[in-house]
């Protein structure tokens, strides 16, 4: 049987990869990182989904607030703000953790390589979304190429894959695709404010609502949360 890791953060991207790889017939592991991000809720409402999918999910914890260098980690350091998607400006901004991906990917691919499985499967996509340098596709080689060097794959025939099938895709395609899949976008987080209530202000936040305004549905987080009362 086909075994995969899904590098699962509960946003909408990572959600999507997380039922297109149950739709590939295989057994699937969800993984999250506990690296001292401030929107931690995102990991107790990862566990709903995955418990809801009767999935096993595996929670590594890192501290990447030694780093520092990022708003998502560091609180002395505040989160953009927007009124509008268009002010939002092209290059890395201080939500860009230092290479955050490339530090999960290879944790992943130990984890892998400890169980015996060989394939990883992320989320990242660039097209609508503030340049991170860590999503996009010759990145995502270049890491596959690296970790079939520098592990016991570089023994075997059988290598390691990493797969970003998203990576070239808007993020309402993402939706469109995850909603054919019956995806369950109303306990996925993409606020980077910290709370389960969207700050609306925030470049993560208003590009999720852009996109389900191109969708041309209401947001199912939103949905949810009025239904129980908590906007």
């Amino acid at each position: 049987m086909k075994q995969s890791i899904v590098l699962f953060s509960g946003g909408i991207d990572s959600t999507t990869a997380l039922y297109w790889a149950l739709n590939r017939n295989g057994k699937v592991y969800a993984l999250t990182f506990d690296y001292g991000q401030r929107h931690k809720v995102e990991i107790r409402l990862a566990q709903k989904l995955t418990k809801k999918l009767k999935l096993f999910h595996k929670i590594i914890l890192l501290d990447l607030k030694q780093i520092g260098g990022s708003s998502l980690t560091d609180n002395n350091l505040p989160i953009p703000e927007y009124e509008r998607v268009e002010e939002i400006a092209p290059g890395p901004h201080s939500t860009y953790v230092p290479f955050r991906n490339g530090i999960f990917l290879a944790l992943a691919v130990a984890w892998a390589e400890a169980k015996g499985i060989k394939e990883i499967v992320c989320g990242f996509n660039v097209i609508d979304s503030p340049y991170y340098p860590d999503t996009q596709k010759p990145f995502v080689e270049a890491m596959e190429k690296a970790v079939n060097l520098g592990t016991k794959t570089k023994l075997s025939r059988e290598k390691f894959k990493i797969l970003a099938p998203f990576v070239n895709m808007k993020k309402s395609e993402i939706i469109k695709k995850g909603l054919s899949l019956k995806a369950d976008y109303s306990y996925s987080i993409s606020c980077y404010a910290g709370k389960e209530i969207p700050c609306k202000k925030c470049s993560s936040c208003l590009l999720r609502q852009k996109a389900w305004k191109e969708v041309g549905l209401n947001d199912p987080l939103i949905l949810r949360l009025k239904k129980e009362g908590k906007i």
